[in-house]
């Protein structure tokens, strides 16, 4: 994919071990769209390094293919089941180690996090961040996982927070916000 001086690409990936799900988003002009989405199925080999050898290659292939500028990755957050949590630190530790194997920037921000920047709630669903996801990007495709969303998510909170530093911008709202920002927002 050939990229203008003024655009840039953001490889967001949602990781796991059953389901690793995955967005590329293209920003030219500072306006996000969506190149492609989709998930890596895992659920069908039993062996666990054999799940992180196809993650390193899936995610090796997406840079090849898409020549991400930055990685916008979830972060592992801890729940009850700790092995759970020790497998998915694992698979967002292949996802990062292939990207620095390219030089792609990483950032990590946590589930709670990507929820907010998208929906301006932490507890939103899966479903509710795609259809705010659907809504921001026009989307017309639905996915067959929520998990690709998920993954995409990842990348428009990137591309948000690093557009728009909550700090130094002094936004308390999403409605503040869109009042900031009236060129920003799509209808």
């Amino acid at each position: 994919m050939q990229k203008q001086p003024t655009e840039k690409i953001i490889l967001g990936i949602d990781p796991g071990t059953a389901i690793m799900g995955y967005g590329i988003l293209l920003v030219r002009n500072n306006k996000p769209s969506m190149v492609a989405m989709g998930v890596l199925e895992l659920k069908k080999y039993s062996d666990h390094y054999l799940k992180l050898q196809k993650i390193f290659d899936r995610v090796i292939q997406l840079i090849d293919s898409y020549h991400p500028d930055e990685l916008a990755i979830e972060a592992p957050f801890f729940g009850k089941n700790v092995q759970s949590m020790l497998k998915l630190g694992r698979a967002q530790g292949v996802a990062m180690a292939a990207a620095l194997s390219r030089s792609v920037p990483i950032f990590e921000y946590a589930p709670l996090r990507i929820k907010q920047a998208i929906t301006g709630r932490g507890s939103a669903s899966k479903e509710q961040v795609a259809m705010m996801l659907k809504q921001l990007l026009k989307l017309t495709e639905e996915p067959e996982y929520l998990d690709a969303t998920d993954g995409l998510a990842a990348a428009v909170c990137h591309f948000l927070q690093s557009n728009v530093p909550a700090a130094a911008s002094g936004v308390k709202s999403w409605k503040e916000f869109i009042g900031k920002n009236p060129g920003r927002i799509r209808k």
